[in-house]
Formats: structure tokens, sequence, C-alpha cells
């Protein structure tokens, strides 16, 4: 249970993440992770909510992004056949992941810092053969599920930087990516502790708010060099997360 200025912390933080997250297609686990870690919660609540937050969020996203006719479903599906299964093995597993983390956190600041610098102009993209795209979902999806998150953070930047979709494109497939991805890192978190969290309905309205409106403009407003910027930040905090904490 929460005590009511650690309900009021938490909702402003994530806030402010699902709105940021969501407007590059995201949905903000890594910085819900970050929120309720500086609010003092306990590690067996914070990564199934972190999950079910990630859902809702990812919903939200998936759908903005898709209406607004930035989704490609050849490119999705590759890299979601054998994420799914991997995203549910690694939410099952409990391993001792500290230097991993770390090694992860540094590639994603440096990815933040090449968001950062002055881009080319996006030139025509050319999607992965299925043999790079398949090997490359699952191992994206067993990574989320081992830290909690719905894996955008690490397919958006690999799409952009190997231009195989353009930004929008690529935060419309991170957007699905993660939804399934969540879903399933959520079944394998509650198969192995075999509890939900509770009493959330705060997190998950704030979340909604945030996310509806950051994924509407993201989708709809935001220039790509816009949503270039806001991706740096995404990357930036779940970097120092992943490096910290």
């Amino acid at each position: 249970m929460m005590t009511s200025e650690q309900t009021v912390l938490v909702c402003a933080g994530l806030l402010v993440v699902s709105f940021l997250y969501s407007s590059v297609g995201h949905a903000g686990a890594s910085g819900y992770i970050a929120v309720m870690a500086l609010a003092g919660l306990q590690t067996s609540f914070i990564r199934p909510t972190a999950l079910i937050l990630n859902i809702f969020v990812a919903s939200l996203s998936t759908w903005q992004f898709y209406r607004a006719g930035h989704f490609r479903w050849r490119l999705f599906w590759p890299f979601a056949l054998l994420a799914v299964p991997c995203a549910f093995l690694g939410g099952y597993l409990s391993l001792p992941v500290r230097t991993f983390k770390i090694l992860v956190g540094i590639v994603l600041l440096f990815s933040a810092v090449r968001f950062l610098m002055r881009q080319k102009p996006e030139g025509e993209p050319t999607a992965p053969k299925l043999r790079v795209s398949l090997p490359v979902g699952g191992a994206l999806g067993f990574l989320s599920g081992i830290t909690g998150t719905g894996g955008g953070i690490f397919l958006t930047p690999l799409l952009i930087f190997m231009k195989w979709a353009r930004t929008k494109t690529a935060s419309a497939t991170s957007a699905l990516f993660i939804l399934v991805n969540s879903i399933s890192g959520l079944g394998g978190n509650v198969s192995s502790t075999k509890s939900v969290p509770t009493m959330i309905a705060p997190l998950i309205g704030t979340v909604l708010i945030g996310g509806s409106v950051g994924s509407y403009l993201g989708s709809r407003k935001f220039s790509p060099e816009i949503i270039k910027k806001f991706l740096a930040c995404v990357l930036l905090i779940a970097g120092f997360k992943l490096i910290f904490t």
C-alpha cells in the first residue's frame, strides 16, 4: 500500500513519463520503474506494475500511430514472432543481471547522444531480411522480459540507425512490439510470482491521461526531428535507470 504522499509523487512522475514516452511510440516502463523506485516502492510491486501500465499506454500509442497511417505490418511481424515467447521466458526468470544492465544502459546512453547530434535527412528505408529480424526480435523480447520493459527502447533506435524504417514508422512498430511483449512479460512474471499488483487504479488513470495526449501529438503533430529529441530524452532516462538501479 502506498501512502497519500507516495501516491501524489508517483502520479506526478508517471504523468510526465507517460506523455514523453508515448509521444515517441513507447509506453514508459523504464521511466515508471525509475519513478516508483525513487518513491521507495518494493521491487516485487514495481516490475509487474510497470508492465501493466505499459499495456495501457502501448495500446493508446498503437492505436494513434496506426490511425495516423504509420504502421507497417510487414516490418512488425518478423520482429514480434520470436519476441513474444522470449519475453515470457525473460519475465519468468529471475537472473542476476546487474553487469548486463550496466552494459545495456551504456548502449542506450550512446544512442541518446547520437539522437542529440545533428541528423541527416531520412532516406528511403530498407526492411531487414527474415534471417536478421527473427533472431533480433527474439533477443529484444528476452531483453524486455528480464528488464521489465516492453523492448521499444531497444527496437526504435535500432530501426532508425540501421535505416530499416523512418522515424514515425519505427515508433508505430515499437508501440505494438511493446504491447505484445508487455503482455507476454507480465504473464511470465505472474506465472513465476503467483501475484498481481492491486490498488493501482490511480496509476492507470494517470498514465492514460499522459499517454492519450502524448501519443496523439507524437503521431500527428510532432515532426520527426522533435520525436528524435524526445527519444533521446527517453533513452537517457532508460540508460541511467539501468545503470544506477
